[in-house]
């Protein structure tokens, strides 16, 4: 019995088709390349091999990790990557406010990104209140997905089961790291590549069927 739906936000609530991720892998990588005094090319080889190479779950775990990253630079870091802006190509979408609605369960966002940006990204789609809790980067001590202690204490916050919460990301890895606690997890796969074993979706309309 599905109690609560734990939703992902970037390329999961909205189409990852209009660029938004991309401009914000672009902009963390303008960023390592500036910090670590690197090309943008060298800046993205290393994110990805280090990301890798000890499974972090963001860059940010990365550069606390590695590169003595402070609380100052945390902010400026964020601030950053995730300017006010950042949502001006989004636009409100009734339909997915319309589809939310029907599915009668409460619900939340687990996000690997800061609050302000879940906040934005949400006011744009018109939906934020449909969401009373974002558990956020910074909620969850500046740990992220895939972390199992990011969704134990996701779950322990909502005072439910693994089983109980329907956790639904476009990352596989995320998705994957969920079920092997035992929750029911959907990979949302809207470029159809396959890859993790189902369910999965290639739209949000395809999860009334697992709340029946």
């Amino acid at each position: 019995m599905i109690e609560y739906i734990l939703f992902d936000l970037d390329g999961t609530l909205y189409s990852a088709r209009g660029g938004l991720e991309k401009e914000v892998s672009r902009r963390v990588n303008e960023y390592l390349s500036r910090r670590l005094d690197l090309s943008m090319e060298e800046a993205w080889a290393l994110r990805k091999e280090r990301i890798r190479a000890c499974n972090y779950g963001t860059t940010l775990e990365w550069l606390r990790a590695e590169k003595g990253m402070d609380e100052a630079e945390l902010e400026s870091y964020f601030a950053y990557i995730h300017p006010e802006h950042e949502a001006r190509g989004l636009s409100p979408d009734p339909r997915l406010r319309s589809l939310l609605l029907s599915f009668a369960l409460p619900m939340g966002i687990l996000t690997n990104s800061p609050r302000e940006h879940a906040l934005r990204i949400l006011r744009k789609l018109e939906i934020e209140d449909l969401f009373p809790s974002i558990f956020d980067i910074r909620r969850n001590g500046l740990k992220g997905k895939p972390d199992p202690d990011v969704y134990r204490g996701v779950l322990g916050e909502l005072n439910l089961r693994a089983e109980s919460c329907l956790f639904v990301d476009d990352v596989e890895r995320y998705v994957e790291a969920y079920r092997a606690m035992g929750g029911r997890g959907v990979h949302f796969d809207e470029a159809g590549r396959g890859g993790l074993a189902p369910p999965r979706i290639s739209s949000l309309e395809e999860l009334g069927a697992f709340l029946g």
